[in-house]
């Protein structure tokens, strides 16, 4: 199997599509001023969500700031945003180094990609923003602390949208052990408590007190749960693509886990994976997106 996790952030681009809360993102529509907007992306991975906005029309001209801290996926960044603009009616210009602008008659955004821890990018005290974009990234930070941090990106007024928190629930069908399934999600829920880096399996819910907390004002939540399923068979896009490196998670997480049977943790891997392969297999992961003032 292809590990390249340039590819995994690519294939969960349909699968975040049909899971992102249309109200909470029509919410943000509302919400945000007219005219030009500097918007700051956190955990930006290989630039998917800008291109997803472009499509959307969120906005007609930004300066779109994009972070991530794996360089590899800056430098994919880089490579694959003006490819995606060929292939979807944008014309695109490298304006040196890592910046790019990307266009068509209606819409623009020039584009700042930046390899650089988060926090390390909040104390460069970046000019700050109209719009704070944090997606599939909060349920891995420490939380509530990193909260004020990340507001401090914004301007007084400024909007966070914040989206696909992970929320506590991880689903395999059909079942292979029903037991053994449920001991698995428990520990791998728990891998995500104990990270080191930090990290919550229920920050969806936890993120009402957190924001709260904060002092922010909630606008708009949801859920934004990814269900992935094959239709006649077969997976659409990259999804199957997508369920394999889910599937690989688990691996790296659990592998010589103490309360795991190694033989009965690879046979319910393998077994698994041939679900994948045959078209069988159904997950659905529950998430919660936001938008808050500041």
């Amino acid at each position: 199997m292809d590990n390249s996790f340039s590819r995994y952030l690519l294939s969960k681009q349909t699968v975040d599509e049909r899971a992102l809360n249309r109200p909470v993102y029509q919410k943000l529509a509302e919400c945000l001023p007219k005219g030009p907007q500097r918007i700051v992306e956190v955990g930006a991975g290989v630039g998917t969500m800008l291109a997803r906005l472009l499509r959307w029309g969120l906005f007609e001209t930004a300066e779109y700031t994009a972070v991530d801290a794996m360089p590899e996926n800056i430098q994919f960044a880089a490579r694959w945003l003006p490819e995606w603009a060929a292939g979807n009616g944008f014309a695109s210009e490298t304006l040196g180094g890592n910046r790019l602008r990307l266009w068509n008659a209606s819409r623009e955004a020039r584009v700042n990609l930046v390899a650089d821890d988060v926090f390390s990018f909040v104390g460069s005290n970046p000019p700050p923003a109209g719009l704070l974009i944090a997606h599939a990234f909060l349920d891995l930070m420490p939380l509530p602390d990193s909260l004020p941090k990340l507001f401090s990106l914004l301007e007084p007024g400024g909007l966070a949208w914040l989206t696909v928190n992970f929320d506590g629930l991880t689903c395999f069908e059909p079942p292979i052990d029903p037991q053994l399934d449920a001991g698995l999600e428990r520990l791998y829920h728990k891998t995500m408590d104990e990270r080191p880096s930090g990290g919550d399996s229920r920050t969806g819910r936890h993120l009402f007190a957190h924001l709260q907390a904060a002092g922010v004002t909630l606008l708009a939540s949801g859920a934004s749960d990814w269900v992935v399923h094959p239709l006649a068979g077969a997976y659409p896009a990259d999804e199957a693509f997508f369920l394999q490196f889910i599937l690989s998670f688990f691996e790296q997480s659990l592998a010589d886990h103490p309360e795991l049977d190694p033989a009965v943790f690879s046979d319910w891997l393998a077994k698994r994976r041939a679900q994948v392969e045959a078209g069988e297999l159904v997950y659905i992961a529950h998430q919660l997106d936001f938008l808050v003032r500041v």
